[in-house]
């Protein structure tokens, strides 16, 4: 059973090391890591907002209409951006309970699957988020709230984020496939 992030990566990395792995990777792993201080700086931003929002309506008596839908886009872009570098690492929620049961080759195998299905859907997700983002901004739809801000921006970060991470998963699955080939 796997308690941490750590260990597991030690038990099945998602894709070799960056630098080992060809220029795609290197690539992608400098974005996750740009992404990962981007989105952390967008959760602050968001907590502050919040926060911003109880004290001048608690305090002052002052309603903003604004805060909800920033904190909403600054958490949708950062869970959405940094799907890819959580992937990258494993760290999505896995259940691991026929892991311990199954030989090495036959969990490879396991994985390379999930792999493959988790690239479908994810393509899918993203294809189907590139529609709402051309709809929303050839429509110049926007949200239905007294501030009104365009929704091509939150379907923008949900675009860019499952498109990475389709890219990521592809990574992992050329990768497990190829040493697939080698343990052959």
């Amino acid at each position: 059973m796997v308690h941490g992030l750590e260990e597991a990566a030690e038990l099945h990395p998602a894709a070799p090391p960056a630098e080992t792995a060809g220029p795609v990777s290197a690539l992608i792993a400098r974005l996750n890591r740009l992404v990962e201080i981007v989105s952390s700086a967008a959760l602050v931003a968001a907590g502050i907002v919040l926060t911003y929002a109880v004290v001048t309506r608690y305090f002052l008596h002052l309603s903003t209409d604004w805060q909800d839908e920033v904190s909403v886009f600054l958490i949708v872009g950062a869970v959405f951006m940094s799907s890819a570098a959580v992937q990258a690492r494993r760290g999505h929620v896995g259940i691991e309970a026929i892991v311990g049961l199954l030989s090495a080759r036959a969990n490879h195998v396991r994985v390379v699957l999930v792999d493959i299905a988790t690239l479908f859907f994810c393509s899918y997700f993203a294809w189907k988020s590139f529609t709402l983002l051309h709809e929303a901004f050839v429509g110049g739809y926007r949200t239905s709230s007294t501030w009104q801000p365009p929704l091509w921006i939150p379907y923008s970060l949900m675009t860019a984020g499952m498109a990475l991470l389709s890219i990521q998963i592809l990574l992992q699955v050329v990768t497990g496939l190829m040493q697939r080939g080698r343990t052959r």
